[in-house]
């Protein structure tokens, strides 16, 4: 049985809402044993870390405004994040950063917010959870000069290719690889950056309910997906980086505890 971390899993989703129980204990049963779930607004985040107090030591949060919502980022924001970043169960600071793909809100606004959140980040001392999509070039420029004063990070979800994953890698940032890996049809970068990440920079997620891996056998129906298919991101990142799956499930788990300070069990 294997004890992974599930570094990403948006729990606090509605789509969980009617089985969230049975979800945490499929998870459990398929050797997940711990889950970080994200938040991506104020909302969600007080959600996420109210979830985490029915689970404690197994389940934690991260608190922030995802670029999406960046728009709502305002000074009202950052007051109401510090108390929910001092909660013992909240371990880092975002879901925060970039994303020029969707442009839900204004980059002006994106470039507020993420430098809002890098600057708490570095004032509270807990690592951040990072987005960037169709961003890389500006995403690497704001953070450069401030992960100095960072206590670490995680490019969250990572789907570039081995230029933007050398770029992240020499920011010191962890490396978050979702289901992402498993898509035929857009995983090529991905799948040959993954052979170049180095062992104690790997860290595995879901981002479930979305990201489904699309080789999975027996797809779920309404194609939902849940932190229990992290095994198969896990058996497929293992095979792509020539390891058994047990030692890469050994060093990711190894790597999240020292990442987001959780301690081993």
């Amino acid at each position: 049985m294997f004890d992974l971390i599930d570094i990403g899993a948006n729990l606090t989703h509605d789509s969980f809402d009617a089985d969230r129980d049975a979800v945490l204990a499929r998870a459990k049963a398929a050797g997940v044993g711990r889950i970080i779930v994200t938040g991506t607004s104020v909302t969600s985040s007080v959600q996420a870390a109210a979830l985490c107090a029915t689970q404690p030591n197994r389940l934690f949060a991260t608190a922030g405004v995802h670029p999406h919502h960046a728009s709502d980022f305002d000074a009202h924001t950052a007051t109401a994040l510090r108390p929910l970043l001092a909660n013992p169960h909240v371990v880092a600071v975002g879901e925060c950063g970039l994303d020029f793909f969707r442009d839900y809100s204004p980059r002006a606004a994106q470039r507020r917010a993420f430098a809002a959140q890098l600057e708490l980040a570095a004032d509270v001392g807990k690592p951040v959870f990072l987005h960037q999509r169709d961003s890389h070039d500006e995403f690497v420029a704001m953070l450069e000069p401030r992960v100095a004063s960072l206590v670490g990070g995680v490019a969250h979800c990572f789907t570039g290719g081995p230029t933007e994953l050398d770029a992240y890698l020499d920011l010191g940032l962890y490396i978050g690889v979702t289901g992402w890996v498993c898509d035929e049809r857009r995983g090529a970068d991905l799948r040959a950056a993954v052979p170049r990440i180095p062992l104690d920079r790997l860290l595995i997620e879901t981002d479930a309910p979305y990201l489904l891996p699309r080789d999975l056998p027996a797809k779920p129906q309404g194609r939902r997906n849940e932190p229990q298919y992290l095994t198969h991101v896990l058996e497929r990142v293992a095979t792509l980086v020539g390891q058994p799956a047990e030692t890469i499930a050994r060093e990711t788990t190894a790597n999240a505890e020292r990442l987001f300070g959780l301690g081993s069990r």
